[in-house]
């Protein structure tokens, strides 16, 4: 197998699996945090990792189709990655107990409420608007 092969192989498995995309990203940032301690940067290692990768980018080196996959999950979980209520979790140990367990029966009963509400606005109106409409009639 020709070393040209391999690398579209490579490539080709890189652009289907999110779970690589989501390691290598991960190692971009690793990357950049192992340089900013090296180097004595005052800058977040992940920042440095982002920059080396738009650097891969510009250069034409790297594809974004490399990452996309992995990049669309970190997005669409960003909500975890920054939401205040963890650090006041970990800050609040009797939240770990029976009170946590309360305030999330609380939080998931609410949750349920409202989307039930919701959906049963929703269609009531969808009936009515469906009754109510005015028949249209098509001309030849």
């Amino acid at each position: 197998m020709t070393t040209r092969k391999i690398n579209l192989i490579c490539r080709r498995t890189l652009r289907r699996s999110r779970f690589l995309q989501i390691l290598l990203l991960i190692a971009f940032w690793l990357v950049g945090d192992v340089l900013v301690r090296w180097l004595g940067l005052p800058v977040p290692g992940g920042v440095i990792g982002m920059f080396i990768l738009i650097a891969l980018f510009a250069s034409g080196s790297f594809s974004p189709l490399n990452v996309r996959l992995g990049a669309e999950w970190f997005l669409a979980e960003m909500l975890l990655f920054f939401i205040p209520a963890v650090p006041a979790i970990l800050n609040h140990h009797e939240f770990l107990g029976w009170l946590g367990l309360k305030v999330l029966v609380v939080i998931l009963v609410g949750t349920a409420v409202v989307m039930i509400v919701t959906a049963s606005v929703v269609d009531a109106c969808f009936r009515w608007n469906s009754r109510h409409k005015p028949m249209e009639v098509k001309q030849p």
